[in-house]
């Protein structure tokens, strides 16, 4: 039989087809191959002599996994021919002899676009025609490297338009939005989906994710898991989350420019967890993760995002006699909140498991917040079934349409209730204030005009019937106090702010207020992190009049104060004593820091 003396896979020049160029393990020394699924590929062979195709056999064995098996898929035999074409369907991998000279024979393979994403090896086995007896094994050491082809339109996720795949999969540098929906900030970052650490970091923690390595050619299956290894939480994925302010024993979010040093300290510590990340931390670095893999994919942020503990669809809130909010409800297990921002992903794919038109962009979300099926992980859940409210479809979309449009609900402590509060106020319109992702078209580090609003990707814009019975409702009631809570736009840091309440009696009675009125300061999360000044006031109002309720917070009082973000929360809740009519608000701001210019001038 044939003995193989060499083996090479022209990893840069089947490279420049697979749009997989700018891999630095195929630039490196030893050109390691990364290929995509759905396209032919190049490679060559010699052997101690020359090829008969009569009287030798060849056959290529490829496999994936620690124990590959043809009936999974996972383990490939191809006998070579002389065929002069490749077979044109994309799902079946084929292999034909493309030019022989002398003792070396050049092949070319098609691989399967249904092939499962990752590593795979390559034997090369050789025997006689008509003997058994007598067989060669070759097996190539070097890493094969299958992505998904976004390019393919074969592929689950396939992206059709040059200009969104160049953005989506190849782009390295892109931007995550943090700030508030009034000032939405982009923060530069670095995904490095090329560096020479990155596939084999995502291969590692692939094998921590316990996905069976035949559902790893699914893109479904594999954002799933990509969702969950991010975070640390279950499997000592790449990050660990922080939201308490403490970071002394790592890195904190906001240090970290790109994901390369992530991977990098993660696999030079032996798979130990990195300290720390938040959002926007996890958003960046699953951009770097499936664009490296192939899968097209965006960092999104919802500006006012609800997280619902208990699949209610609502973010309930209480408050005891005197305004303060009670920590944890009254049973102690009800900590929902609202964010005041979060960052997640959104992921192009076909749901072939879905009613059609629930493909395209689907979200998931690596920050860990609930658990999913046992494991902190989210999605992908389809942006359209969302948008429907489709809350029955897989994966998570309960949770996703509550970030988007949960109910924020006051409750307050009443004597006279059967349960012992009574609900003040349910506001339909403060969560999913906006929803920005970076566009595909522009880049702009000078005014963040690079910017697209994609609310209504998920919400239905003003106008629909939902929003028409909204206004309907709120107009019922008409006889009443009417109390307006001032928005607070822009505050500059060190500057005194203030906090106003304006009170109506549109009645013909006279009425009486009592209000109260407070701030804080709160992690981007909504949590309190410390009471800044509380207010508390009873007014008298005659019919028609109006009346205000202002306090003001020095900068000397918050400076000290300020958290990480320097957000502010303000609340005011308002009793009219004769109707017992009950009403709430709750706004929050940003403190707008100086702008920092940096110039660098040549020595």
């Amino acid at each position: 039989p044939l003995k193989v003396d060499l083996c090479g896979f022209y990893a840069r020049d089947n490279a420049k087809e697979h749009h997989t160029d700018q891999f630095e393990l195929v630039q490196d020394p030893t050109a390691t191959p990364v290929l995509r699924r759905g396209l032919p590929f190049f490679f060559a062979v010699r052997f101690d002599r020359q090829y008969d195709p009569a009287g030798d056999i060849i056959r290529l064995q490829f496999g994936f996994g620690p124990k590959p098996t043809v009936t999974k898929g996972t383990r490939v035999i191809l006998s070579v021919t002389y065929q002069k074409k490749l077979t044109s369907n994309k799902k079946r991998w084929d292999v034909r002899v493309h030019h022989q000279d002398g003792n070396t024979v050049t092949f070319q393979v098609q691989i399967s676009v249904s092939a499962q994403v990752g590593i795979w090896r390559c034997n090369i086995q050789t025997n006689c025609s008509g003997r058994r007896d007598a067989r060669n094994d070759f097996r190539f050491e070097e890493d094969i490297y299958v992505l998904f082809n976004p390019w393919c339109k074969d592929d689950a996720v396939y992206l059709e338009g040059e200009d969104l795949l160049r953005e989506f999969v190849l782009n390295e540098s892109g931007k995550v939005w943090k700030g508030s929906s009034r000032r939405p900030e982009g923060k530069r970052w670095i995904f490095g989906q090329y560096d020479d650490v990155v596939l084999p970091a995502i291969m590692y923690l692939l094998e921590l994710s316990k996905l069976k390595h035949a559902d790893r050619g699914n893109p479904v299956q594999m954002a799933r898991a990509i969702s969950a290894i991010i975070n640390s939480n279950d499997d000592n994925g790449l990050l660990v989350g922080c939201w308490d302010g403490k970071f002394e024993s790592g890195t904190a979010p906001h240090a970290w420019t790109g994901s390369v040093a992530i991977f990098e300290q993660y696999l030079k510590e032996g798979g130990r967890p990195v300290k720390y990340g938040q959002c926007w931390v996890f958003s960046a670095v699953v951009v770097t993760v499936c664009r490296a893999l192939g899968i097209p994919c965006r960092s999104v942020t919802n500006y006012v995002s609800a997280h619902d503990t208990n699949a209610s669809l609502t973010v309930d809130k209480y408050f005891d006699r005197s305004g303060e909010e009670i920590d944890g409800g009254p049973e102690g297990d009800c900590y929902d909140s609202c964010w005041n921002f979060h960052v997640w992903n959104e992921v192009w794919m076909s749901r072939p498991d879905l009613p059609s038109g629930y493909g395209g962009w689907q979200v998931i979300d690596a920050t860990p917040q609930e658990a999913s099926d046992a494991l902190y992980r989210c999605g992908p859940s389809s942006v359209e079934a969302v948008r429907r409210g489709e809350v029955g479809f897989s994966y998570d979309t309960p949770f996703v349409f509550s970030e988007v449009n949960a109910d924020v609900c006051h409750f307050q402590e009443d004597e006279t209730s059967e349960w012992g509060f009574s609900r003040l106020r349910i506001n339909h319109y403060h969560v999913g204030r906006k929803i920005v992702t970076k566009r595909h078209d522009k880049d702009d580090d000078d005014a963040d005009m690079d910017i697209e609003d994609i609310t209504s990707h998920y919400k239905n814009p003003e106008g629909t019937e939902a929003e028409r019975l909204t206004v309907f409702n709120a107009v019922r009631g008409v006889e009443r106090a009417q109390h307006d809570l001032v928005e607070i736009d822009k505050i500059p840091f060190g500057q005194d702010f203030s906090v106003t309440v304006h009170i109506q009696n549109k009645s013909e009675k006279l009425r009486t207020i009592s209000i109260m009125l407070s701030a804080s300061t709160v992690y981007y999360t909504g949590n309190t992190a410390h009471k800044l000044k509380k207010s508390n006031g009873e007014f008298l109002v005659k019919p028609e009049q109006r009346e205000t309720l202002r306090i003001t917070v020095t900068a000397k009082e918050y400076i000290d104060m300020l958290v990480d973000k320097s957000l502010i929360k303000i609340y005011a809740i308002a009793n009219v004593k004769e109707t017992n009519q009950t009403w709430s608000e709750e706004d929050d701001f940003q403190l707008q820091m100086p702008r920092l210019s940096i110039q660098v001038r040549s020595v």
